[in-house]
């Protein structure tokens, strides 16, 4: 089977091989195109979480915000266990921590835009900058205050 053909009919199979060929340092029998192309998707892959579990965290702390009357304990669980995955996701990928304020400002507008969309309220009753540092969106102990939110 060839690199190519391999890769696109049988990826495990081409995963092991490429496996085999780096450990026995086969390097001319790489697929070195391919590989390089899965490689730049695994980076591309990492960041993307990190937006979405950060879009699913600001989300739920603009919710409790704006609308402490209904809070509830799914939306505290919801913020832990996104803080914990996140957390993981940084011991992992260390390289991710110094974008983490960038990804919060270009995340931002989505999850306040879903957070109007969920809670039914006014898109201008919540922020149009993100009221949280990376630090408290990170912190296990931060909540927002009640009413903090009220910006309409």
């Amino acid at each position: 089977m060839t690199k190519t053909t391999c890769y696109d009919t049988d990826y495990l199979r081409w995963l092991e091989e490429q496996a085999r060929h780096l450990r026995a340092g086969d390097l001319e029998r790489l697929d070195r195109e391919h590989l390089s192309e899965e490689l730049d998707g695994m980076s591309r892959s990492e960041r993307r979480q990190l937006r979405n579990r950060l879009i699913v965290l600001v989300l739920h702390l603009l919710k409790m915000q704006c609308q402490p009357e209904r809070r509830s304990r799914s939306w505290g669980v919801t913020v832990i266990t996104q803080r914990i995955d996140i957390k993981l996701l940084l011991k992992e990928s260390p390289s991710l921590r110094p974008t983490l304020a960038a990804t919060l400002g270009e995340i931002y507008d989505t999850a306040r835009r879903e957070a109007a969309q969920e809670t039914g309220l006014a898109l201008n009753r919540f922020p149009s900058t993100c009221p949280f540092t990376i630090d408290q969106v990170l912190d296990d102990e931060y909540w927002p205050a009640a009413g903090e939110g009220d910006f309409g």
